[in-house]
Formats: C-alpha cells, sequence, structure tokens
C-alpha cells in the first residue's frame, strides 16, 4: 500500500480537483490522506504557495500541482505495478 499525503486548505478548489483525481487510484493500493497546511505553521510557511501538493510517503516525492492524470500515473507508476 501506498500513503499519499495531500497537502491543501479546506477553501482550496484546486485541492478539491486534486483530490478529485486520485479517487480512481484507491482501493487500487493507494491511500490518501488530508492535511489542512492552515493548522501548522511549518507547513503554511512549506506549502503556502505550492497547495495542493501530493507527497508519497514511501519516497518522500512530492508532485507539486497542476498535473494531469497521466502524470499522476507516472509518477506512481511503481507503486501501482506499472512498467514505465
Amino acid at each position: 500500500m501506498t500513503v499519499l499525503t495531500l497537502f491543501g486548505t479546506t477553501a482550496c478548489h484546486l485541492c478539491e480537483e486534486c483530490l478529485h483525481l486520485t479517487r480512481p487510484l484507491e482501493g487500487n493500493g493507494i491511500v490518501v490522506r488530508q492535511v489542512d497546511i492552515v493548522e501548522s505553521p511549518e507547513l503554511l510557511a512549506r506549502y503556502e504557495l505550492r497547495i495542493p501538493v501530493l507527497r508519497r510517503e514511501d519516497t518522500g516525492a512530492e508532485l507539486d500541482w497542476p498535473f494531469s492524470l497521466s502524470q499522476l500515473l507516472d509518477w506512481l507508476a511503481d507503486a501501482l505495478g506499472e512498467e514505465g
């Protein structure tokens, strides 16, 4: 299982778009958890101008918005068992 953390805020329409893009991956070994950056000064300072950002908890790699479903799948290819 690969855990993705979505850094964003509750009032972010781009974060909602990102979450919608990840939904079809859930149940295929991908789990998405959301973190509201407003609740942490450190996260707010790091991600304020970048959100939404997905982070792979297995590798620490981050993917900044905007990205397409194709780019997301490429980024997760090893976790999904696909060959590049």
